[in-house]
C-alpha cells in the first residue's frame, strides 16, 4: 500500500486593495451630517481634542473655490505641520454672509429620510463595494421611497461611469436588504412590491396571507377596485375578503413622504444648506453652514511635542506620543472639515451650472434638464459614491421654496425631436391634463398618449399607463364622476 505524502506548498498572490486614510473616513461621515449636524460636531470635536484651537472670525469674507484638479480636491493625506505657516486653518465658505439670512430660517433636529436609510445602512455587515451600492441605491431613490429605475440601468450606470462592476443579481441582492430598512415598503419598485413589502411585516396569520395573496393574485382586481371579483377569483368569502381589503387601504403607498411628515420635514421646518438667489441673469450660491468658528492646531501643543521628543525619559516619549496623536487626530479632522465645505460646493456649483436655464426661468419644469449622478461627478470632479452622500442629505432654497438637492435629479425620456426631457417634465403635462379633463368622460391612456405626443413625448399607451401608476392616478373609468 503506497503512502500519501503529506505536502504543504506556499503560494504567494499579489492584491491590490484602496485602504482611506483617517482623513477620508472622517469625511465620508461629515459629509451626511446637515447644516446643523456640523455645528453640534465642531463643538464636539473642539470639546473633546485640546489640541484644536478655535476662533470666531469676526466676519466672513467672500470666498472661492480653490481651482483644483479632482486629483487635489480628493488629497486627504496629511504631513506633519511643525510651524504655524503649516498648520492647515478653516472658515466656513460663504460667497456671503449668511447671517441675516439663516436667522429667519426655521431649525430642525431631525435626520432625512436619506440619512435614515444610511444609518441603517451603515450596520449591516458589508464590505467596502457593497456599501457603495447600497448608497447608490439609496440615492436612486425617489422622495416617495419607491425605485422607478430599472436594475439594469442603474448597472449600466454604475460599470460605464463609475467604475463599479457588478450585475443585477448582486444589485438585488443589496436591494433586498434595503427594503427592510424601516419604514416598510421602502425600496419597492412598483406599488405592487410596496405594498408586499409591508404585509410581510405583519403577523403570519390567516389575514396576512390573504392579504397577500389579494396583492400577488388579483392585483389588477384590487387596483381597479373591482373587489367584488376577488372572492370568487381566490375562491374566499365575500366578508372574510372585505376585512382583508379594509386592512390593506390602510398601508402606505408612499413610504419616504410619510415619514418625512412624521418627522416634521416639511418644507417649512427644514433648513437649506445653500441659498440660490437669482438677479437678472446672475446666480449667487450661499452657503447656510452658519457662522462656523476657525479651526487649527494648537500652537502650544506643537511646542510641547517638541519640548517632550527632545527630552528622551521614557515618561517624555509616553507623553510625546499621547501628544502626537491628539495633534494627528486635530489635523485630520481640520482637513475633512476644509474638504467637507470644498465637495459641498463643488457639487451645488455644479447642478446650479447644470440647471442654470432652469433657475432663471423661476422654476418652469419644462426647462428642467434630465440630470443623474455622473453628470453632477463629471462637472464637480468627485465620484459618484461622493456626490450621492452630498444629494441625499441636502436642501437648497430657491427664490420660489425650498427643495431637497434630490429634486434637481431625474430621468430624460426621449422627445419627438430626438432630444430628450425630464421624467418631471413628463409627470407635470400628465398630471395636468388629468386635472382638467371632463370628469364625466375622463381621459384614456390613448388619448393621454396623444396629449403628451403634442407636448413632443413619444411612447406607446402601456408607457403611459405605466407613468400614471406611479403619479397614483386610477384608470379613466375610476376617475368618471
Amino acid at each position: 500500500m503506497t503512502k500519501k505524502s503529506s505536502i504543504q506548498k506556499q503560494v504567494q498572490t499579489q492584491t491590490q486593495t484602496q485602504t482611506l486614510s483617517p482623513q477620508q473616513v472622517i469625511l465620508a461621515r461629515l459629509l451626511e451630517l446637515t447644516a446643523v449636524e456640523i455645528e453640534d460636531r465642531v463643538r464636539s470635536e473642539i470639546m473633546d481634542n485640546p489640541a484644536i484651537e478655535s476662533v470666531l472670525p469676526e466676519s466672513v469674507d467672500h470666498f472661492e473655490v480653490p481651482d483644483m484638479d479632482a486629483d487635489a480636491m480628493n488629497e486627504t493625506s496629511a504631513g506633519d505641520y511643525r510651524v504655524e505657516d503649516d498648520i492647515p486653518d478653516y472658515h466656513g465658505w460663504d460667497y456671503h454672509s449668511t447671517s441675516s439670512v439663516a436667522a429667519d430660517i426655521p431649525t430642525s433636529a431631525d435626520v432625512s429620510f436619506g440619512e435614515l436609510l444610511l444609518e441603517q445602512l451603515a450596520e449591516l455587515p458589508l464590505d467596502d463595494n457593497e456599501k457603495r451600492l447600497g448608497e447608490y441605491l439609496i440615492g436612486s431613490l425617489e422622495e416617495d421611497g419607491l425605485l422607478y429605475k430599472a436594475l439594469d440601468e442603474i448597472v449600466d450606470e454604475l460599470n460605464i461611469y463609475n467604475g463599479i462592476y457588478t450585475d443585477e443579481q448582486q444589485l438585488l441582492r443589496i436591494l433586498r436588504m434595503i427594503q427592510s430598512f424601516d419604514p416598510a415598503g421602502v425600496g419597492a419598485r412598483s406599488l405592487q412590491e410596496c405594498l408586499l413589502l409591508q404585509i410581510e411585516r405583519m403577523e403570519p396569520d390567516d389575514s396576512r396571507r390573504l392579504q397577500q395573496r389579494i396583492i400577488s393574485e388579483a392585483y389588477d382586481e384590487f387596483s381597479r377596485k373591482r373587489w367584488d371579483l376577488i372572492p370568487e377569483k381566490l375562491g374566499v368569502g365575500d366578508e372574510e375578503c372585505k376585512t382583508a381589503i379594509a386592512e390593506i387601504v390602510k398601508l402606505n403607498p408612499r413610504p419616504g413622504a410619510s415619514l418625512a411628515e412624521s418627522l416634521g420635514l416639511s418644507r417649512q421646518q427644514i433648513i437649506p444648506d445653500f441659498i440660490v438667489d437669482v438677479s437678472g441673469d446672475d446666480i449667487t450660491i450661499v452657503s447656510n453652514s452658519g457662522i462656523l468658528p476657525e479651526l487649527r492646531v494648537s500652537n502650544e501643543y506643537c511646542a510641547m511635542l517638541d519640548a517632550q521628543t527632545k527630552s528622551g525619559s521614557s515618561e517624555s516619549k509616553a507623553a510625546a506620543l499621547f501628544l502626537k496623536q491628539k495633534i494627528e487626530a486635530a489635523k485630520n479632522f481640520i482637513g475633512a472639515v476644509k474638504q467637507r465645505e470644498q465637495t459641498l460646493s463643488a457639487t451645488i456649483e455644479a447642478v446650479v451650472d447644470f440647471q442654470r436655464e432652469f433657475i432663471l426661468s423661476g422654476g418652469d419644469e419644462s426647462l428642467l434638464k434630465p440630470m443623474i449622478l455622473e453628470d453632477v461627478a463629471r462637472r464637480s470632479g468627485y465620484d459618484i459614491s461622493t456626490v450621492s452622500r452630498v444629494s441625499n442629505s441636502r436642501y437648497v432654497q430657491l427664490p420660489w421654496g425650498v427643495f431637497p438637492l434630490k429634486y434637481f435629479f431625474s430621468d430624460g425620456v426621449a422627445t419627438s425631436d430626438g432630444g430628450e426631457k425630464s421624467v418631471r417634465e413628463l409627470y407635470r403635462c400628465l398630471q395636468e391634463f388629468v386635472d382638467a379633463e371632463d370628469k364625466s368622460m375622463p381621459l384614456t391612456d390613448g388619448e393621454l398618449m396623444d396629449k403628451l405626443k403634442e407636448q413632443g413625448f413619444t411612447m406607446a399607451r402601456r408607457t403611459v399607463a405605466k407613468y400614471r401608476e406611479s403619479l397614483n392616478i386610477p384608470v379613466a373609468r375610476l376617475r368618471k364622476e
